[in-house]
């Protein structure tokens, strides 16, 4: 392990020697979306009426018309989960805008509904706001209604867009981009298939220099970022490890990636030591399918099943996105809401106390006298334990004045400085020596390893292998 002295500035307006960054390490907007960590998808529109997963662009405007919309359950249902934040379809692939766009009819405005004066993006992004939740936009790059699509000129519409939900409906946490690029659709009533060319025909570094512009807080996603990756399967499930860095290339060798062409099952791991800082974010919806139908009413995935699923991606270190979709109303279904709230039971139930602020901790040494252990334990997400230089097989021991159930642990690094920790082990007592009960490898923003239950009062975090000297910034007991 090689880690140089250097000046860093911390979250205090004092100047402290720091170790030197382990690069790469995330942007501004990264590190804002890192803490958000559990978030909701809604996907509304033409298609909650027509029971269709993707509209193909010809249903008529007046398709959408929601009987009992209420902006606010669904933005509660959404709160009281838990989450941090929601990113609306603003566009799915049949081109519907659900806000009073210039840029094509194809929209609200041109709806039964309010009279054509409706604009749920207004709405949702508002309500967000009342409750206390980021707002962020999904627009789709694909449009199926549109007859410039294909063509240069769509390229200008589908930037027009953008700036109108980014200079209207701010501040936007994320700008969400998928992969589904051509095909078969409408487009104006010409009924064809038209293929476009995905490493070109969008000029992403463009739109991407553009939206930065317009929304320089956003964290920008898709299949090759360039701030959040698509983690590579729709089941809201990340690999483990699931590294923060990543790499992406196209799906043979010496292909350009792009949005919609990658060699995605990389993404479901990342990369340890390679490419940029480009974390991933897990996405699945609670429903079969991601925009709502009265058949999957009984088949909302149960509480359980979301708890698994969040181990498996935010307890992986990715993001978890989750798709709950409003029904024909204009509200969150209530068989959704039971079991996202059956969900929040269990969260609360399995990380509701933490045990270590009652611990006395210790280290295999200190960095210096600013970074002690003792700073994995005291609720600040600012300050952290630095390891000596060098230091091979450092180690956390927490001990306790009695007996603990230890049933998950979870660890934070101070990711500022860049995912430096390769392989850790949490170890107990045993006879004159240490008994291994886990061994991972990856931590990053937040890693969760569940421990089936140890029964002790001292146990320890020993870094078993680290690319620079660890930088930890909580261990949490439950």
């Amino acid at each position: 392990m090689a880690c140089l002295v250097a000046l860093a500035t911390l979250m205090t307006s004092t100047k402290m020697a720091a170790p030197t960054p382990y690069s790469p390490v995330p942007n501004a907007a990264q590190l804002a979306w890192h803490e958000l960590e559990y978030y909701g998808f809604i996907h509304f529109g033409n298609n909650t009426f027509t029971g269709k997963e993707w509209g193909d662009g010809s249903e008529p405007p007046t398709t959408f018309h929601p009987t009992d919309y209420d902006p606010d359950q669904i933005v509660r249902a959404f709160k009281d989960a838990g989450m941090t934040g929601i990113i609306l379809t603003a566009k799915h692939h049949d081109g519907y805008c659900l806000w009073p766009t210039k840029t094509t009819p194809h929209s609200v405005k041109a709806s039964n509904w309010k009279n054509g004066r409706g604009d749920v993006v207004r709405d949702i992004s508002e309500a967000c706001r009342r409750h206390g939740l980021q707002f962020g936009i999904y627009l789709s790059p694909w449009d199926r209604n549109a007859a410039s699509y294909g063509k240069p000129e769509y390229v200008q519409m589908y930037r027009d867009q953008l700036r109108e939900l980014t200079q209207n409906y701010g501040p936007i946490f994320t700008i969400w981009h998928d992969g589904a690029n051509g095909g078969d659709g409408y487009y104006g009533g010409a009924r064809e298939n038209r293929m476009i060319d995905r490493t070109t025909y969008y000029d992403w570094p463009r739109t991407w220099e553009l939206a930065r512009t317009w929304a320089p807080r956003a964290a920008i996603f898709s299949d090759v970022g360039p701030d959040v990756r698509w983690v590579g399967n729709e089941r809201g499930v990340a690999n483990d490890p699931c590294w923060a860095t990543y790499d992406p290339r196209g799906p043979e060798p010496g292909q350009k990636p792009a949005p919609g062409f990658t060699a995605y099952e990389e993404a479901m791991s990342g990369h340890r030591g390679r490419g940029t800082w480009m974390p991933a974010e897990a996405d699945v919806s609670i429903r079969p399918g991601w925009f709502w139908r009265p058949s999957e009413d009984s088949k909302v995935k149960t509480g359980e099943q979301l708890f698994s699923l969040y181990m498996q991606s935010v307890g992986r270190g990715a993001s978890f996105l989750l798709n709950v979709p409003p029904d024909s109303r204009g509200q969150i279904h209530d068989a959704d809401i039971k079991s996202l709230q059956e969900f929040r039971r269990l969260r609360e139930e399995a990380f509701g106390r933490d045990l270590a602020p009652a611990a006395r901790v210790t280290s295999s040494g200190d960095w210096s006298a600013d970074y002690p252990a003792v700073k994995v334990n005291d609720g600040e997400k600012a300050t952290f334990w630095a390891a000596p230089d060098g230091q091979a097989n450092a180690w956390l021991e927490f001990r306790w004045s009695q007996t603990q159930n230890l049933r998950y642990v979870r660890l934070r690094e101070a990711i500022r400085w860049g995912q430096r920790v390769d392989t850790f082990a949490i170890e107990v007592p045993e006879g004159n020596g240490w008994r291994e009960v886990k061994r991972a490898q990856a931590i990053g923003p937040h890693r969760i390893l569940d421990l089936g239950g140890v029964q002790t009062d001292r146990v320890r975090v020993r870094f078993v292998k680290a690319d620079a000297c660890p930088m930890i910034t909580e261990v949490a007991w439950f």
